[in-house]
């Protein structure tokens, strides 16, 4: 178990405020993260890795010289927020541009997405290369669709060398994507992991039996096996990656034999004596093999092999001295009085005062935000149950960060005496940045479409919030691109919005309207249970999930209840 921490809910930030205090030298803390205290020389490409916590050394831990430049920390297992994302390149920047690189999660890439529109908005060259290693969860012939684990760190390895060397923005992704394209992981899981303040693991192996196909954000694996012993798991290992070999490859490789958070030092080393003779069996040189936690998953027993194939150029930036508080090939750094000096990155929320029908609007706005803290809060163990039959098990705790973020925002906004859009805008923002995440990204821009149409003049009647509805679903669908049938939030939200609008253009009370749309995304949302997910996190474990509703559908629709009770429609 997760023993040790404060608040649950607080435990990404605060164990970020110790590492910080522990490696004063290597790493200076900021919004959203961690940059090099020692800031790199002018004009170097800004290496700037990231996802959830609970992954130590990943990601925080591989900031310094010769690997990151800055690290994005989100909450434990859950995609940091485009705010974050954006705040912590601009600290991590030099005038050489920002290469962001991330495992392949839709949370992730949604986020970072939308950093790099910012940034790029703002003159700041941006690329964005995501790691794909894990060859369990998606055929070889969808290699875009595989998700990032231990080879996270390869990639990072690579770009953080190429940076060093001082190579341009073009030559530095260059790196990254190649160093992508030869690297390989596979793993296997003993036993799950168990979230801070929880009693129990997102999921369990049964006795005598080991799961093939780990994730790094607690995911079960992709099917069971009878536990073997460590010849046939190493055998498991290699032979898996050497089947996926790359054409053209040559003899050289660098290894990682990974750690998941519970796995001892002792059985790894073990481990990897069987596995370095089958590498030698298979005419393969390893050269500087890392044995040990690189990539980890909080307190999960589980181990996973990475290959990267090596040529020339990947071979020496493999090599390369780094110097980070997780990996570290040189002596500590003098201590630096170049000290490193925030950016305003972030103006303040923008607040328009809104008229006397405005200022109405805003009232009943926040008066429905506090009736879904209630109603979210209530719910959260059961929405983590149900997500982590194939998920994460963090769209409970994700979303209650998230409503707490949208009413703190509203509350301040509302007494700058904001009209209905400023109001619910700040609300939009403080959710996204808060919950982070798929859902929090969905949720925030959902809701900025929404305020938009609301307007901080006027009354805000039935046929603006039905046009601010079908605004918000166009915002969730286009950046999310999920459709009806994907098994997401968007199959309970495009009811609730059909229905609504449907009966707001008949002349209906909009009440009652909105009543029948609940009824109608709350019946949607139940069938999601026989659905087949097609995109997010659950999609590699799809058939784990048939037989249970998506969570983010069912956090909808109780979001819709909730407000229909508030309206009394």
């Amino acid at each position: 178990m997760t023993r040790l921490f404060d608040d649950p809910d607080r435990f990404s930030e605060d164990q970020l405020r110790g590492f910080a205090a522990a490696y004063p030298e290597h790493v200076t803390v900021v919004p959203g993260g961690v940059v090099r205290t020692r800031r790199p020389a002018a004009g170097r490409v800004a290496v700037v890795v990231g996802g959830g916590s609970g992954h130590y050394p990943a990601f925080s831990g591989l900031v310094g010289e010769g690997l990151a430049s800055g690290a994005v920390v989100g909450n434990i297992f859950t995609s940091p927020s485009a705010r974050q994302a954006e705040t912590v390149a601009r600290a991590a920047e030099t005038g050489g541009g920002v290469l962001f690189s991330f495992g392949n999660y839709a949370g992730d890439r949604m986020n970072f997405g939308m950093a790099q529109a910012r940034l790029r908005g703002a003159g700041i060259d941006t690329r964005t290369v995501r790691v794909t290693d894990d060859v369990a969860s998606a055929p070889a012939g969808g290699r875009d669709e595989r998700r990032g684990i231990a080879g996270d760190f390869t990639v990072f390895k690579v770009a953080g060398a190429a940076a060093e060397e001082g190579l341009g923005l073009d030559d530095v992704e260059a790196a990254a994507r190649h160093a992508n394209d030869r690297t390989y992981s596979f793993g296997i899981a003993f036993d799950g992991c168990t979230m801070p303040g929880a009693d129990t693991p997102l999921f369990t192996v049964p006795e005598g039996k080991m799961a093939i196909g780990l994730g790094i954000h607690g995911e079960p694996g992709v099917r069971d096996a009878d536990m073997a012993d460590a010849p046939a798991i190493a055998r498991t290992l290699v032979e898996r990656l050497l089947a996926e070999r790359p054409e053209g490859s040559g003899p050289r490789v660098a290894a990682i034999l990974n750690g998941l958070g519970a796995t001892k030092y002792e059985e790894l080393f073990l481990l990897w004596g069987h596995v370095a003779g089958l590498l030698a069996d298979a005419g393969l040189t390893v050269v500087r093999p890392e044995v040990g936690e690189l990539v980890t998953s909080l307190d999960m027993a589980a181990c996973s092999l990475t290959l990267m194939w090596l040529d020339e150029d990947l071979e020496r930036w493999w090599c390369a001295d780094a110097d980070t508080p997780g990996f570290s090939r040189l002596p500590l750094p003098e201590p630096s009085d170049r000290a490193h000096v925030l950016p305003d990155a972030q103006p303040g929320v923008q607040v328009t005062e809104g008229d006397v029908a405005s200022r109405a609007a805003s009232a009943d706005v926040l008066a429905a935000l506090r009736v879904l803290r209630t109603a979210l809060h209530e719910a959260a163990p059961e929405l983590g149950r149900v997500d982590a039959v194939a998920g994460d098990g963090d769209h409970g705790r994700g979303m209650s960060k998230g409503i707490d973020a949208a009413v703190r925002a509203a509350g301040e906004a509302d007494s700058r005496k904001a009209g209905a859009r400023s109001l619910l805008s700040a609300a939009a923002d403080a959710w996204a940045d808060e919950a982070g995440g798929t859902s929090g990204v969905l949720w925030g821009v959902g809701l900025r479409a929404l305020a938009q149409e609301l307007g901080d003049t006027g009354r805000a009647d039935g046929v603006r919030f039905a046009a601010g509805a079908r605004a918000a679903l166009d915002a969730v669908t286009s950046l999310g691109g999920a459709k009806p049938g994907d098994k997401t939030l968007v199959d309970a939200l495009t009811p609730l919005v059909d229905t609504f609008t449907t009966g707001v253009a008949r002349g209906g009370d909009p009440r009652t309207a909105f009543a029948e749309a609940a009824v109608a995304a709350t019946e949607a949302a139940a069938s999601t249970a026989a659905l087949t997910p097609r995109l997010g996190r659950a999609r590699p474990l799809a058939e784990r999930s048939i037989g249970t509703p998506d969570a983010g559908a069912l956090s909808l629709a109780l979001c819709a209840r909730t407000v229909a009770a508030l309206l009394g429609g």
